[in-house]
């Protein structure tokens, strides 16, 4: 394997030279960079990245943690932050830390050691106290969907609970009194934040709380099926479904269908997030935008900024949900 000092001889330079054209130091010169690079391909020769981080102390990295990278949700979240790392010159290191405190605090730490200046964190399982306790270690650190008081500077998040709010009174304004609720079994903020978000709608429009008819289940289109099945072996009347998420009303929908329930002509259902499977369910699926996109670049650079000292008034951001309107939900 070619060394440092081998691509030097075969250049002709020194080995500081080689150093400067590596780590594109505008000290180098068009001659040296092009005898330098020339000498790298012909001996396959690779910088050592770690090496390198060391001596600038960044690897040129974003660290971003999810909760599961299958999830279409964080596929977009991901995909966001890469068109601004890349942009920048950036590249990614993704963690996983499935809503579970310790792979949490692991991978965050793994990041860290990676030399990961900025970090982009979407974490459900760790305390605020723990999370202050890494934002204090890495200046670059930002949070995504959580808002921290502590650290609202450097948090990205959404207002899940208003979105559900909005959810519910859609289906209210269609002339909807009896609602069920089909939440993720989570134990996590949004969950909590949209089931009062569903409670906050009914109690404003005087509508009924029926605790039977809220039930819950994984957050998956399977869960969704599986709790919609739950609310109909109860043979409690109900018109209207506020699902945690679009995989779970497509659960719902399914579960309906099979018992010959139409939608939305017996029973109308909202989703929540606007990911792409709600603009392909049969009917359409009226739903609530999460902008994790926007959201996700606003964290990125963000991310960039205080890891470069700048933006010291950053105020933090809290997104505002959005009503979108398909076909999943009629006039009684």
């Amino acid at each position: 394997m070619a060394t440092i000092k081998d691509v030097a001889k075969e250049a002709g330079v020194s080995v500081a030279t080689v150093s400067r054209v590596v780590n594109k130091s505008p000290k180098a010169s068009k001659a040296a960079i092009e005898s330098v690079n020339a000498a790298m391909k012909k001996l396959s020769y690779r910088p050592n990245a770690n090496a390198r981080a060391l001596v600038n102390k960044s690897t040129n990295t974003i660290g971003v943690l999810v909760a599961d990278v299958s999830d279409p949700f964080f596929g977009a979240l991901i995909k966001a932050v890469d068109i601004v790392a890349r942009k920048n010159n950036k590249h990614l290191l993704i963690g996983n830390g499935y809503h579970d405190a310790k792979t949490e605090k692991d991978a965050i730490e793994l990041l860290m050691n990676s030399q990961c200046d900025s970090l982009i964190i979407h974490s459900k399982g760790l305390t605020d106290k723990e999370l202050c306790y890494f934002a204090e270690e890495v200046p670059g650190l930002v949070i995504i969907n959580r808002h921290v008081p502590e650290l609202a500077k450097r948090c990205i998040s959404l207002n899940n609970e208003l979105g559900s709010q909005i959810a519910t009174e859609h289906i209210i304004n269609h002339g909807h009194q009896h609602l069920a609720y089909i939440n993720s079994n989570q134990n996590i903020d949004d969950c909590h934040h949209r089931r009062s978000g569903y409670r906050k709608a009914l109690q404003i429009h005087n509508v009924v709380i029926n605790e039977s008819l809220i039930v819950e289940g994984d957050p998956t289109d399977k869960g969704g099926e599986r709790a919609m099945n739950e609310l109909l072996n109860k043979n409690i009347p109900f018109t209207g479904v506020i699902c945690y998420n679009d995989y779970m009303a497509a659960g719902a929908i399914s579960a309906l269908e099979k018992a010959k329930i139409l939608v939305p002509q017996t029973v109308s259902i909202m989703g929540f997030d606007d990911g792409i499977i709600a603009k392909y369910l049969h009917p359409k699926l009226s739903t609530i935008q999460y902008p994790i996109q926007d959201m996700a670049q606003l964290a990125a650079n963000l991310s960039l900024a205080l890891a470069k000292g700048e933006l010291n008034d950053s105020k933090g951001d809290i997104f505002t949900p959005t009503l979108v309107e398909r076909n999943s939900v009629t006039h009684l």
